[in-house]
């Protein structure tokens, strides 16, 4: 039998703030290790957040621009090379370094909270 992830609590998912932002600028990160792009994403009252996303692979620079997307707001931030990223924007890891966006399906207001 496998063994799945460890079980969490309702309470500790609760901790975890995902928001949804739009995607507002997109910048090629030739310093990263790893291809990928410097975003900038708009959520509303919480502001304006980076964050380094290894959307290479499936995405162009102008298909981004003005996507909505999830992403976790309240991790610190983590410098990777010369930039700080903010939020952690959630993609589904289809291979090393392949990673596909999770997005609302429809319009949404910016900074909505995922429960």
């Amino acid at each position: 039998m496998t063994q799945g992830p460890p079980q969490i609590g309702h309470d500790d998912f609760l901790k975890v703030d995902v928001r949804v932002g739009r995607i507002v600028q997109v910048d090629d990160f030739p310093k990263a290790r790893k291809p990928a792009y410097r975003l900038r994403i708009d959520f509303g009252e919480l502001g304006v957040k980076t964050s380094s996303a290894q959307l290479t692979r499936h995405y162009r620079k102008e298909e981004l621009a003005r996507k909505l997307v999830l992403a976790v707001v309240n991790f610190p931030p983590r410098q990777i090379a010369d930039y700080f990223s903010e939020v952690l924007t959630l993609g589904v890891m289809v291979g090393e370094g392949d990673v596909v966006l999770v997005q609302p399906d429809r319009d949404v207001p910016l900074g909505s909270r995922i429960l």
